[in-house]
This record gives structure tokens, C-alpha cells and sequence, in this order.
């Protein structure tokens, strides 16, 4: 009998909160997809809450789990509410890599112990809340047109 021989692949962790998605973060999951197998951890709605006001995210933890496993670079996805669950996850997942921002050098990466590696991503020039501003903008100036038109 012949057997298959299946490629273990390295293991990669990326987390985020992956809230209104970017090129940026493409690049980042395909730059991470290039040393293995990708497993995303994303922050709960109520963690990112916390972190990042009342008015975020802006789409819910299941369709964040849903854009992430619609992108080809990305194998699995989990979740997490708080530090103590995120090292956990991190743990138990075993890492080869941790692909994080390289705005993280020289700070503690929460569960950076449990990788073999860390790798620095240096960000391109796109962020979710530059986004989410430039939408209020544009927002702000096409009612306040539309009142010039009215009045």
C-alpha cells in the first residue's frame, strides 16, 4: 500500500483586530503566508471596544472571522477577549513564527514567548482608523453640501 506523504508546513501566528479590511493587511497575511500555514487571532468586539471606543468595530467578530477565511493566505482563525486568552491561544497553537507590526519592536508582544521566531512586518501607509476618518470626511462634506443645496 502506498502512502500520501503530506507537508507539514511551518506554523504562523498573526493576530488583530482585522476590522475594516485594507490592502495593508492583505500584504501582511501574504508576506506571512510565504513561511507557512496561517492561523489569525482576532479581537472580540468587546476587547476591541475597550481599546478602541464604543463606536468600534465596525463589523462584528463573525463577519471578521468570515473576511479572514475568505482570503487565500489565511488557513484558520480563532478568537480572543482578553490577554490571558490570547496567550493561550498563542501557546496552544505552538507558532514557528509570530508575524507582527514592526511598530512593535522594542515592546512586549503578548505571547511572543511561545514562538520560535518573531518577525517584524514593517506596515505600509494604511490603517482602519485613517479609513474610518476619511469616510466621516467625506461624510461631513456631502451633508453639509446637500444643506447648501436645500436652504
Amino acid at each position: 500500500m502506498e502512502g500520501r506523504l503530506t507537508e507539514i508546513k511551518p506554523k504562523v501566528w498573526i493576530n488583530g483586530t482585522f476590522d475594516v479590511l485594507h490592502v495593508g493587511h492583505v500584504k501582511l497575511l501574504e508576506y506571512g503566508s510565504k513561511f507557512g500555514s496561517i492561523r489569525v487571532g482576532l479581537d472580540t468586539d468587546e476587547r476591541i471596544s475597550e481599546k478602541k471606543g464604543k463606536h468600534r468595530p465596525i463589523n462584528n467578530l463573525q463577519d471578521r472571522i468570515d473576511f479572514m477565511l475568505g482570503i487565500r493566505y489565511v488557513d484558520s482563525v480563532v478568537f480572543f477577549s482578553d490577554d490571558d486568552s490570547l496567550t493561550n491561544c498563542i501557546k496552544e497553537y505552538e507558532p514557528d513564527y509570530f508575524i507582527i507590526g514592526s511598530d512593535y519592536k522594542g515592546k512586549k508582544i503578548i505571547g511572543g514567548e511561545f514562538a520560535k521566531e518573531i518577525i517584524f512586518f514593517d506596515r505600509l501607509d494604511h490603517s482602519t482608523t485613517d479609513t474610518i476618518k476619511k469616510i466621516i470626511e467625506i461624510n461631513e462634506k456631502e451633508s453639509s453640501s446637500h444643506r447648501r443645496i436645500w436652504y
